[in-house]
């Protein structure tokens, strides 16, 4: 009864979005809408934990048709392991945006343009996961991009927002047409659209290598791998808070459940350049996220590159799987894929919650720009400290979770000398140099992030008045708060529970963590490499209180009088602390002038002049520049020759054609 009532609950979301349009408006239709979300998330995310735990046990997955759709196709849907725990990813961030809206959406100006959407939108993303044929797939996929474009261009008046609409629209359509072609070349072109018989009849190598390709570029382009991320960065902060957490915590988690699902379980036995591919893709997609986010000052902006940056190290893990499984290496496969899988959980946590301190912060201040923040720990400690271990958990630092599932992708890294392609012996390492690269960046940047916006004086007289938003918001931050130390603490429990899927789709589990000594998670063996997050959590947690001790209890209260140290701080104004730009300064002369062009033009007034000095910086995204500005140019030059051609009179148009027909014989004729 699982999948029928998952079904159920889906449709009831659909059932609320028609019921809330006529009466979006209305001061109470936000909390019962929101209140209704929360409840049929927190039953779907029961359902997936549920079903994930019977499969464990050894339960068969249940199956579920109906006559909807194409006829007599029907609609097909499955519930493994791997929908249950990606049922489980989604509505886990989903309950706790739903709560986080429970507040926050009374501060919406737009609901009548937020709240019919944001249901269909959850459904969407579940029904993705549900579905186990094409049409099914395909019809949830467009769902969920549809809905989750009107949610992008909620607050549609501004200039910005209607353009990361229109490129965000783009995008969309080039991920479905791509899904399109490779759910084509899989079901023979019609020949059998349930997942079942593509099973059963897995393609030829040729047909499977284009598929691939036609995958990644269709997932990709809804995860924001580079170079296909360019919508990410101008959608995510155009959309409300709470819907920016779900697009970038998990409707990119259901793009990668898509290409999960399509090059582990439908493709066939895969091929060690598939892997190769894919990882060196990742590697590229992480260093470049973390080095874009870092030069941004928009609080949003910053965390939808960060986005890109976690996406990349997710298709790391998945690449290094594939690689394993082509070689028949079932237990390096099964590390690498439960490193990917951790890191779906974990990105969906603390970039959810990441997102919702965000929302908190614009809610109170107004403001998203770091330089017009600043003193926020005081008037916003709750916040402050979600924001504090979201950063620290984004930054890979234990016993938070991001860590681990960073640990278990470097120990799949640490055995990769066993692949025997010695492109993998030098990809694999160099691939590893640059997730430790972005980590450490990631570390700096939130350093910065954090910095600007909670520590120091207020910069503006918006961020000196702030104060703590409603409290079923701070709650939704402080569940998220839970998960990412209860991930990261326990994470045997996650690795245990991911059994299952890794099962499913390569054959091979990780060991057994339940029964470790001290809850310890082990990789490979106990001799090779553990790690314990509960013990790490205890000593720090000891150290720090010993070390407070220590200063308040026992150092000397003697007065010392000293001369004042100014701490760079000459004037008590706000203007005379380091900004964002202040901290993102050394990295960026490293990187920035040569991966992205960046060029800075200072403006010091001579000797005399009042004006205040001015420092400009302009930054060059070089994808943009290179590969989707050209594409623009050409389509534009395009429709203006077609427009000129139909305002042709018939003369002109017969003797086009007329010519037209000439010129082609000449060129049959040249040709025979």
């Amino acid at each position: 009864m699982d999948l029928p009532f998952a079904l159920c609950l889906v449709s009831l979301l659909i059932g609320a979005a028609a019921l809330v349009a006529p009466v979006a408006g209305r001061s109470w239709a936000s909390v019962a809408l929101y209140g209704l979300c929360l409840g049929v998330s927190s039953l779907l995310l029961v359902i997936g934990l549920w079903s994930l735990v019977a499969m464990g046990g050894g339960a068969e997955a249940p199956l579920l048709w109906l006559p909807l759709g194409i006829p007599g196709q029907g609609v097909h849907f499955r519930l493994d392991g791997l929908s249950a725990f990606f049922l489980i990813v989604i509505n886990l961030a989903a309950s706790a945006a739903s709560l986080f809206a429970i507040g926050s959406g009374r501060h919406e100006h737009a609901p009548h343009r937020v709240l019919p959407f944001y249901p269909v939108f959850l459904a969407g993303m579940n029904l993705v996961v549900l579905a186990n044929d094409v049409y099914g797939f395909l019809f949830s996929w467009e769902v969920m991009s549809v809905a989750s474009w009107f949610l992008v261009i909620a607050h549609h008046r501004q200039p910005e927002n209607r353009r990361a609409g229109y490129v965000y629209l783009i995008m969309a359509a080039l991920s479905t047409q791509m899904l399109l072609v490779t759910f084509g070349l899989l079901s023979g072109f019609g020949a059998h659209l349930d997942f079942d018989a593509i099973r059963a009849t897995p393609p030829s190598l040729d047909i499977a290598r284009l598929a691939l390709l036609a995958v990644v570029i269709g997932t990709g382009a809804k995860a924001g791998l580079v170079p296909l991320h360019v919508w990410l960065p101008l959608a995510h902060p155009a959309a409300p808070s709470h819907v920016s957490g779900l697009m970038s915590g998990i409707m990119t988690k259901v793009a990668i459940y898509g290409l999960v699902r399509v090059t582990f379980d439908l493709l066939g036995p895969p091929e060690w350049t598939w892997g190769a591919g894919i990882l060196l893709l990742g590697g590229t997609t992480a260093v470049t996220g973390v080095l874009y986010a870092l030069m941004q000052h928009d609080l949003k902006r910053l965390l939808a590159y960060h986005t890109v940056e976690n996406i990349g190290i997710i298709a790391i893990g998945l690449g290094l799987a594939l690689a394993f499984r082509a070689n028949g290496f079932q237990m390096g496969a099964a590390l690498a894929l439960t490193a990917a899988l951790f890191h779906v959980l974990n990105h969906s946590l603390f970039k959810t919650l990441l997102f919702l301190s965000a929302g908190a912060v614009l809610t109170a201040t107004g403001e998203r720009d770091l330089d017009r923040l600043g003193g926020l720990i005081r008037g916003m400690p709750i916040t402050a400290f979600c924001f504090l271990v979201g950063s620290a958990a984004i930054s890979a630092l234990p016993p938070l979770n991001g860590f681990v599932s960073e640990w278990l992708a470097l120990q799949a890294i640490l055995i990769s000398p066993e692949l025997p392609q010695w492109i993998l012996k030098f990809l694999v390492p160099m691939v590893g140099a640059g997730l430790a690269l972005s980590a450490a960046l990631a570390a700096a940047c939130f350093v910065k992030a954090f910095g600007a916006a909670f520590l120091g004086r207020a910069r503006t007289a918006a961020a000196e008045r702030a104060v703590e938003v409603e409290r079923s918001s701070l709650a939704a931050m402080l569940i998220l708060v839970a998960a990412c130390v209860l991930a990261g603490v326990l994470p045997g429990l996650v690795v245990d529970a991911l059994a299952p899927v890794t099962t499913l789709l390569v054959g091979s589990h990780l060991p057994n963590q339940i029964t470790q000594p001290w809850l310890t998670l082990v990789a490979t063996t106990p001799e090779r490499s553990s790690y314990n997050g509960l013990i790490l959590m205890v000593f720090i947690a000891l150290s720090a209180s010993l070390s407070a001790f220590g200063v308040h209890r026992l150092a000397s209260r003697r007065r010392r009088r000293a001369g004042a140290w100014d701490c760079g701080y000459p004037e008590t104004s706000p203007a005379t602390q380091y900004t964002a730009a202040s901290f993102a300064q050394p990295i960026r002369r490293v990187f920035a002038s040569v991966l992205f062009s960046a060029r800075e033009k200072i403006d010091m007034p001579a000797p005399g002049d009042s004006r205040a000095a001015r420092l400009t910086l302009t930054i060059r995204d070089p994808v943009w520049a290179l590969l989707y500005r050209p594409v623009a140019v050409a389509v534009t030059t395009a429709a203006e020759i077609i427009s000129s051609a139909l305002s042709l009179s018939i003369r002109q148009h017969l003797g086009l054609v007329y010519g037209t027909l000439i010129l082609l014989l000449v060129v049959l004729a040249l040709w025979q």
